[in-house]
């Protein structure tokens, strides 16, 4: 581990990335990928023996997080599970294009996400397998946006996995009208300033405080103030996807923690009673704050993965 004030260079310690990859049955790659609206930092996670996988899961992190670190734990699970997994870093973090924190156009961000999801599930090995999308947090609405944006040719994604989606702002991440009026003001460039929310985000996010702590090591993470822009940007996306809930029509697993609030748990449950999806779960966990994947208790984070990996079989060929 790494000494007091120190950056850790892996989540897990100092082991060189491929015994570390090695360990845990499953094969690990990365490389750039030129979306039309800029570069993205992609990664996979494959089962390491040699039965094909059952389905394709596409994976969206959230807010502030990129696809490695303990965002990776998901695919790499589901590689273990005998899934494909992928992910890149959404634009604005981690390693891809776009200034650290802005969220300028999520529909750009979402366009140049599914450019790469779209290129993977064509590819040989995968065009057979089901595909899946997952996203957490803002991932989720990514992920929801890639659906609602898709034309009816575009189609094909066997489902969507959601884990407390950014479908509304929650109180934790309440800015009076006022602050958001003033945004609104700003020039184009002004915007992309930052700003200092009411109160800290933290505690409302991860339960398990040594899980925290670990979040925090990563060296990728955005942790500058939010930009004004992003935050008119969650607005006007978590505006949209309200309006458009009902026409949500692939089947659908949607996650979340009671005791949320940094993304709002009832419009979790307003999309599941609203969307015209046929196939459609929600899974709500008693106290669980944000983080359910990552920043849980450990006997939360077992059973959410559970929750997923069923839910996943019941839809993929064996």
């Amino acid at each position: 581990m790494a000494e007091e004030g120190e950056r850790m260079a892996n989540m897990w310690g100092d082991m060189p990335e491929d015994e570390y990859y090695a360990s845990k049955g499953v094969k690990n790659a990365r490389e750039e990928y030129e979306s039309p609206q800029g570069k993205l930092f992609t990664q996979s996670w494959l089962p390491a023996g040699d039965q094909p996988p059952k389905g394709l899961v596409c994976c969206t992190h959230g807010y502030g997080a990129d696809s490695g670190w303990t965002f990776e734990l998901l695919p790499m699970a589901l590689a273990q599970r005998g899934y494909a997994a992928f992910a890149a870093d959404m634009p604005g973090f981690g390693r891809s294009w776009g200034m650290p924190g802005l969220v300028e156009n999520m529909d750009a961000s979402s366009a140049s996400l599914a450019s790469f999801y779209d290129s993977v599930r064509h590819r040989p090995a995968f065009r057979s397998l089901p595909a899946f999308l997952f996203g957490e947090s803002m991932g989720g609405a990514i992920a929801l946006l890639i659906h609602l944006h898709s034309s009816s040719d575009e189609q094909g994604w066997a489902g969507l996995i959601l884990s407390a989606p950014l479908i509304g702002i929650g109180t934790a991440m309440a800015v009076p009208e006022a602050l958001l009026a003033s945004f609104k003001k700003l020039s184009p460039l002004a915007a992309q300033g930052q700003f200092v929310p009411d109160g800290p985000v933290a505690p409302n996010v991860f339960r398990d405080v040594a899980r925290r702590d670990l979040i925090f090591q990563n060296p990728r993470r955005y942790v500058g103030a939010p930009r004004a822009q992003t935050r008119l940007e969650m607005e006007r996306i978590c505006d949209f996807l309200q309006q458009n809930m009902a026409k949500v029509s692939v089947p659908f697993l949607v996650l979340h923690g009671t005791d949320d609030n940094v993304t709002d748990p009832n419009l979790s449950q307003k999309l599941h009673d609203t969307a015209a999806s046929h196939d459609k779960s929600i899974k709500l966990y008693e106290g669980a704050f944000h983080s359910l994947l990552q920043g849980e208790l450990e006997h939360v984070r077992a059973q959410v993965l559970d929750d997923i990996t069923a839910w996943l079989d019941a839809r993929s060929s064996s």
